[in-house]
């Protein structure tokens, strides 16, 4: 009997290899393809195709961007994570979905190995690989392209010989699209100092080429997570997509990230996510009405925390779980709107609004007035404030 093994499957020139590879290794191959917001229909009714002419005996689609969204995606936006204050973490949290349907899936399918397509240059292994450890620890995992160091140029060349047809390849870039974002290495983003051309982005519209006057929305928040814009109630997947769209056309969510990669070399890559970018900054001017200095002091802290181990693999940490107490706990009062026009690339917050403003006209205005203190309380305070920045500013005695 064949040994058989799930393999993540996104129908490209790298996963077509590894099926195919793995099917002349003696494999029975059952393909598994895992929607996290990266497929259009056509793509998805050509998959099963690809995968049979491979070899597979099996293929499984699943809907993986509900559990990418509500369980993955919503602490990012709870915790304003961008990891080198630009990046949202796009492709880190699909590696999680896309592993968890794979183990899952090895169990239904009593399937004793599991394999994806990653290289051994990149942070995918890594992420990929201990996660697959934790959910299937006795599976064993299979890692063609980087098992056996080929290139793209010699992947071509076999699948050819074998006549195994694929869509055309960018030898430019490689392409991740999902439903947080787009994110594109190779070419430019190889070099520190070049950047990648407008039309390098698939989706978001060129600055010159937006709408002079913008597109003013607002968003509302409950407990910390965007619930409608604009008036009209949207679940996350929805909201995401909705988002994506309108921020593109108006030239929002554009970036370069340059960074620490999980195996120790720095890395860069450009990426759009419109969406993302747009529910943070709206998130993090909400909670600055809302929290105060102290929890936005520590929320920060720990969410930097979070956003690292997650970016780099290590979400099962039990640390993990602990953080996101924390920012659960601190999102009891995010709730209220926020105002936001999105114009020529930039994402402005006009304003917002809670019932659980700090804001308190009652009590004081900024600079202008106060009800609560006098002038002798005030006098007092900053004598008292700043009383041992003062002594140590004094000359020694005697000097």
């Amino acid at each position: 009997m064949k040994k058989k093994v799930i393999l993540a499957f996104s129908g490209g020139l790298d996963t077509l290899f590894c099926a195919l590879y793995l099917v002349k290794q003696g494999f029975s191959v059952v393909t598994l393809t895992v929607d996290t917001g990266g497929f259009n229909k056509k793509q998805i009714s050509q998959l099963e195709k690809s995968a049979k002419a491979a070899g597979a005996i099996k293929h499984i689609f699943l809907d993986g961007k509900k559990e990418l969204y509500g369980q993955y995606f919503s602490y990012v936006i709870k915790g304003n994570i961008l990891r080198g204050g630009v990046y949202p973490l796009c492709v880190g949290l699909e590696r999680l979905v896309i592993a968890g349907k794979m183990a899952k899936t090895a169990e239904t399918e009593k399937a004793a190995y599991l394999a994806h397509g990653s290289t051994g240059a990149g942070s995918d292994q890594i992420r990929l690989g201990l996660a697959l450890k934790i959910l299937c620890p006795e599976a064993k995992i299979i890692v063609p392209i980087r098992d056996t160091g080929i290139t793209r140029d010699k992947e071509i060349v076999f699948l050819k010989k074998n006549k195994i047809s694929f869509d055309k390849v960018s030898l430019k870039y490689s392409v991740n699209t999902g439903l947080i974002g787009t994110t594109f290495s190779g070419a430019d983003t190889n070099d520190s100092w070049k950047a990648p051309s407008e039309e390098a982005y698939p989706s978001v519209v060129p600055i010159l080429r937006t709408e002079d006057q913008g597109k003013e929305i607002e968003i509302s928040f409950e407990k910390g997570l965007p619930v409608s814009v604009n008036g009209k109630k949207m679940k996350g997947v929805a909201m995401m997509q909705f988002l994506n769209k309108t921020g593109a056309e108006n030239g929002v969510g554009k970036g370069l990230h340059l960074g620490d990669t999980i195996i120790g070399i720095k890395g860069r890559i450009a990426f759009e996510a419109p969406g993302a970018l747009i529910l943070i900054k709206a998130h993090s001017e909400l909670e600055k009405l809302v929290l105060t200095a102290d929890q936005l002091f520590w929320k920060e802290v720990n969410a930097k925390v979070y956003g690292n181990k997650l970016h780099e693999g290590l979400y099962f940490e039990p640390l993990m779980r602990d953080i996101e107490a924390f920012i659960d706990s601190s999102q009891q009062n995010v709730s209220g709107k926020v105002k936001v026009k999105l114009l020529k690339g930039n994402i402005l917050v006009l304003g917002c609004q809670s019932p659980y403003s700090l804001i308190r006209p009652e009590i004081a205005v900024y600079a202008e007035r106060n009800k609560y203190w006098n002038g002798r309380d005030a006098e007092g305070f900053t004598k008292l404030y700043g009383l041992q920045s003062v002594m140590a500013n004094l000359k020694p005695e005697g000097k």
